[in-house]
């Protein structure tokens, strides 16, 4: 066998620069919180710090319960049992990720305030007294932590449905012979089965819900993520944003280290002889009408509604035929940023993944850790990190232009759509990356063992074996990073130039003026462009594999 050089082959270059760009933000970060000094934090601790935690902890605690039940529970229902409408409902149940949780929050505040049809119905009905004093405010915490848990559960949904398809028929059959009745086989059988998957899919709801400023902010939820964005934005106080930023970072690295213990305990043992699935259980009568009530209703909520008003807002306003030239100009503009990045994640998750195959080392495992960690930090503190890289880089790049050419040039990257596909490759690296380990990893690695026994070196092995291998998953890879880019909004809100508009911030533009249904198709087309995604992930998560032969968990943003 040819000798290993001692250092790092050539094969991990393209992966270790992917690595330095996510590791190079949170470096910045930490070091702008650094020079902050112990006197702006302590001022934040008396001020910002208690409302912030306080507010982060109740939203994340109260959306990642309600999303864990509302979403194990649906999939135990559409895996375990038989009723009107449940194979229908196994593919309408992941819908509501389509639609981002600002949209949602935007369409409900519509729909629900105090100039809204529900409660102008309700005055009308029963008087002011029902319609002001007695129902609910939803610019409010319960009300955002509802919101989020029906927008956000299909995660969990998914991460369950796959567990729950991919057990081992055997351990039910046991359970229902020792005399387990339904509730009991789910909450002492299926579900701690399932835990680490589920807690796959509880970890990635709570990193959304982190994650977001347009809904929150909007609902008027002071999250470290909005406290960090009003300190950099409405105070201009750049070191106290990164403080509170690497605070929030702190959540996300524990809510990583509680997800991955969950997941070093997801090892059973089931037959490897057991192919056949149980079979559903047939619900009938009064149960069957419940079991399609609640799995029903979280697809009304989540999906229907906020997509049904903007459609109805879209026709009632005759927004498509009134689009004009910046409408296309705001679609083009976001489909071409969308498209490069894309492009870019793809070629460096190949790159990264390849590497890892062909060098399985402790160093390759490494870089495709660090490389996916832009997914897990929210977009407003990618970018409180980036900022400061790419302020010196486009300094270095003025400077450079003006000693070729004599003339100043300022804002190359800054003032230029290249900050957001920059930051888009850097949030979205990981999704990539999992969608390709994932198809490379139902791959024996007896195939490589036999390319290197007939003389293929690390490049042909990668051409001619690998990169075929990876081509079934690279259009399901390429639509979530697609769709990813369109949705996102702290980034895009935050780093865009001048004059630059995306679908997302035409949207909270909109909002932002007092009038939503102006961005209604915008939103719209948000929405169904989610869609694509969505029917790709249940497509996949309906070929789980049935029975004894366990299915790898769900990663985080592999949904």
């Amino acid at each position: 066998m040819p000798r290993r050089s001692a250092r790092p082959p050539l094969i991990l270059a393209l992966p270790l620069l992917g690595a330095a760009l996510v590791a190079a933000p949170l470096f910045s970060l930490a070091i702008t919180a650094l020079l902050g000094g112990a006197g702006a934090l302590s001022r934040l601790a008396a001020t910002v710090l208690p409302v912030a935690l306080a507010e982060t902890a109740l939203l994340l605690g109260g959306v990642g319960i309600l999303a864990t039940a509302i979403g194990s529970g649906a999939a135990w229902l559409v895996t375990a049992f038989r009723f009107p409408g449940s194979r229908v409902l196994a593919w309408l149940l992941p819908l509501p990720l389509a639609v981002p949780t600002y949209v949602t929050a935007l369409v409900y505040v519509e729909i629900l305030d105090a100039a809204g049809p529900v409660r102008s119905g309700l005055r009308n009905a029963f008087g002011r007294g029902i319609a002001d004093a007695w129902f609910p405010e939803v610019r409010s915490l319960p009300a955002c932590i509802v919101l989020f848990a029906f927008v956000l559960f299909p995660y969990v949904f998914v991460a369950a449905r796959a567990a729950f398809l991919a057990r081992d028929p055997s351990i039910m059959a046991a359970a229902r012979t020792l005399g387990s009745r339904p509730v009991h086989l789910f909450l002492r059988v299926a579900l701690p089965l399932a835990r680490p998957a589920i807690a796959v899919g509880a970890t990635l709801v709570l990193l959304e819900s982190l994650n977001d400023i347009g809904a929150t902010e909007y609902l008027g939820v002071r999250t470290l993520t909005v406290s960090a964005y009003t300190a950099w934005l409405n105070q201009s106080d750049l070191a106290g944003a990164a403080q509170i930023a690497s605070i929030a970072l702190l959540v996300v690295a524990l809510l990583l280290v509680v997800e991955e213990l969950q997941r070093d305990r997801s090892q059973y043992h089931g037959s490897a002889n057991t192919t056949a699935r149980g079979e559903p259980v047939e619900l009938r009568g009064i149960r069957a009408g419940i079991a399609l009530l609640l799995c029903a209703l979280p697809v009304i909520i989540g999906f229907v509604v906020p997509a049904g008003f903007l459609a109805l807002e879209v026709v009632r306003r005759e927004l498509l035929e009134a689009a004009g030239p910046a409408l296309i100009g705001h679609l083009w503009t976001t489909v071409f940023l969308a498209l490069a990045a894309t492009a870019v994640v793809i070629l460096w998750s190949i790159a990264i993944v390849l590497a890892a195959r062909i060098r399985p080392t402790r160093l390759a495992r490494r870089i495709g850790f660090v490389a996916g960690l832009g997914y897990a930090v929210p977009g407003t503190i990618l970018v409180l990190g980036l900022f400061g890289p790419l302020v010196g880089l486009d300094t270095a790049l003025s400077r450079a232009w003006e000693l070729a050419t004599g003339e100043k040039a300022r804002l190359i990257l800054m003032g230029s759509g290249a900050t957001l596909v920059i930051a888009y490759v850097i949030r979205f690296m990981r999704v990539g990356i999992v969608a390709l380990s994932a198809q490379l990893a139902q791959t024996p690695p007896e195939i490589d063992q036999v390319a290197r026994v007939l003389g293929a070196r690390p490049a042909a092995l990668a051409w001619h074996v690998q990169l075929p291998l990876l081509r079934p998953a690279l259009g399901g890879a390429a639509l979530l990073v697609f769709v990813d880019c369109i949705k996102e909004l702290p980034a895009t809100l935050l780093l865009r130039p001048l004059n630059l508009e995306t679908l997302a911030t035409v949207v909270y533009g909109a909002a932002s003026r007092g009038s939503f249904e102006d961005g209604a198709l915008a939103a719209l087309v948000i929405v169904l462009a989610g869609l694509g995604p969505i029917a790709w992930l249940t497509q996949a998560m309906e070929r789980t594999p049935r029975g004894g032969a366990r299915a790898p968990l769900p990663d985080q943003a592999a949904f």
